[in-house]
């Protein structure tokens, strides 16, 4: 399980420098495919969760890495609780083929670049998703502990207050943004 805030809205340089001066490591910086799917009746999206094929380019060395994902929607109180269960897959064309053997449809393809920071046993990542689907940068600050995330959150100078456990989805609703893409992610 993992705990989930976003900060939206951010200065990228502010955020990189905060990292490097208090000794976080730069763990990823990648481009990312998703490939959404639920069913046709949408029973996944509808209870918070949905299945996903993930292809990771590494912008440093080019290699490629694909993943497969489901994801459930646990509580989102202050933080975003979500059971998560994945793993690595030999290609994209056969987690695809996969998903639409068990009758689950393409819902949405997104694309974005993540630049992730690890501070102790939190990731800062830096989401820049394509401008007309998410036209602002933001971070997501994932924790094992509530202890640590609030932490991490002070540190790159926000309050709990400036966060939000909301789905990108509801995010860009709430500021009357509508890509033509489902709710629930």
């Amino acid at each position: 399980m993992e705990l989930e805030v976003k900060i939206l809205d951010i200065s990228i340089d502010n955020i990189r420098k905060i990292m490097k001066e208090n000794g976080a490591v730069l763990v990823k910086n990648e481009m990312q495919e998703n490939y959404i799917h639920d069913f046709p009746d949408r029973r996944l999206l509808s209870k918070k969760g949905y299945a996903r094929i993930r292809v990771v380019k590494d912008q440093e060395t080019g290699e490629e890495t694909v993943f497969m994902t489901t994801k459930k929607l646990l509580s989102r109180e202050v933080y975003k609780k979500m059971e998560e269960y994945e793993t690595v897959i030999e290609n994209k064309e056969a987690g695809l083929g996969i998903f639409r053997s068990l009758g689950l449809q393409l819902i949405e393809n997104i694309r974005k670049s993540r630049e992730s920071y690890q501070y102790k046993n939190t990731l800062v990542e830096i989401d820049v998703n394509d401008k007309a689907f998410v036209p602002f940068p933001y971070l997501e600050v994932e924790s094992p502990t509530e202890e640590e995330l609030e932490e991490v959150v002070a540190l790159l100078g926000y309050t709990m207050e400036d966060t939000s456990s909301l789905s990108i989805h509801e995010i860009l609703k709430e500021r009357g943004l509508s890509p033509e893409t489902p709710e629930g992610l």
